[in-house]
């Protein structure tokens, strides 16, 4: 179990990070890219829960 969190987090600070390297490239950031972003984190970690809550 211990391993899937780290797995997430892991995956979670890749898109983060890349993300944040497409950004800092750009003057502009939309709305929408910031959102899709968003929803990708929650994404991830929403299967996270659900992985926990399963192997409860």
């Amino acid at each position: 179990m211990i391993d899937t969190h780290d797995t997430v987090i892991t995956e979670a600070l890749a898109v983060i990070d890349k993300a944040l390297a497409e950004m800092l490239r750009r003057e502009l950031v939309s709305a929408v890219e910031v959102g899709d972003l968003l929803l990708d984190l929650r994404g991830l970690l929403t299967a996270s829960v659900a992985t926990t809550v399963a192997a409860v």
